[in-house]
C-alpha cells in the first residue's frame, strides 16, 4: 500500500506540475506578445495568442450547458475529482509509524509495547555491529501484525552481505523474539557512508 501510493503522490504531482507549467507557459507567451515579437505564428484555433485574450470566452463556457447530459457529467467529475482527493488527503495523514503493539504476556491479556522503545532498541544494537556508522529503525502495520524497515549506513569497509546476516540473526531476530511474535517482517536498506578521501604525504 505504501509502494501504491508513493506512486500515486508522484504520478499526481507530475500531471499536476506538467499542466501548471503548460498552461502557464502559454498565457504567459500570450500575454507578453512573444508570438508577433518573434515574427512566429501559432496554428489556427491555437488557445491565448492574442494580449487581450481570455483564458476561456463566452462561448466555450456555454457551450453545452443547453444539453441534458453536460451538468450531470460535469458533476460526477467533479464528485470523483473530490473522493480521489479526500483519499489522497486521508493517506498523507494515516500514521505511518506504529505507536504500541501488542504482545502475548502468556496470561491470557497481553501487554503493548510502545513502538518507539523497541525502535530504539534495534537502531542501538544494529548501530552497534561491526562495519555499521549508524542506523535508524521504524515500525509500522499493525498492532498485531508489525513491520520493521530499518536504514543502515555502512562504513568504508563493510561487507554488506556479512552486515546483513548479522542484523537478521541480531537485532531483528532479537526484537521478534522479546516482543513474542511468531515473525517479524523486516526490510533493510543499507546505505554507504560517503568520506573525504584521506592524504597520504
Amino acid at each position: 500500500m505504501r509502494r501504491v501510493r508513493r506512486g500515486v503522490n508522484r504520478v499526481l504531482l507530475g500531471l499536476t506540475g506538467a499542466a501548471l507549467l503548460g498552461g502557464g507557459a502559454a498565457v504567459l507567451t500570450a500575454g507578453l506578445g512573444l508570438p508577433s515579437a518573434w515574427h512566429f505564428r501559432l496554428p489556427d484555433g491555437w488557445p491565448w495568442t492574442r494580449t487581450d485574450g481570455v483564458l476561456l470566452s463566452a462561448a466555450d463556457r456555454t457551450r453545452f450547458t443547453d444539453r441534458g447530459w453536460w451538468w450531470p457529467v460535469v458533476i460526477a467529475g467533479l464528485a470523483v475529482v473530490v473522493l480521489l482527493l479526500l483519499w489522497w488527503l486521508l493517506a498523507q495523514l494515516r500514521r505511518r509509524r506504529l505507536g504500541q503493539l501488542l504482545v502475548d504476556s502468556g496470561d491470557g491479556e497481553g501487554a503493548a509495547v510502545r513502538g518507539r522503545a523497541l525502535e530504539d532498541a534495534v537502531a542501538v544494537e544494529a548501530g552497534a555491529l561491526d562495519g555499521v556508522e549508524r542506523a535508524d529503525a521504524l515500525l509500522s502495520g499493525r498492532r498485531s501484525a508489525p513491520q520493521l524497515r530499518a536504514v543502515v549506513a555502512l562504513a568504508p569497509h563493510a561487507e554488506p552481505g556479512a552486515v546483513l546476516l548479522r542484523l537478521s540473526d541480531g537485532a531483528v531476530a532479537d526484537a521478534r523474539t522479546s516482543t513474542g511474535l511468531a515473525r517479524l517482517p523486516a526490510e533493510v536498506r543499507l546505505r554507504v557512508v560517503r568520506h573525504r578521501a584521506e592524504r597520504v604525504s
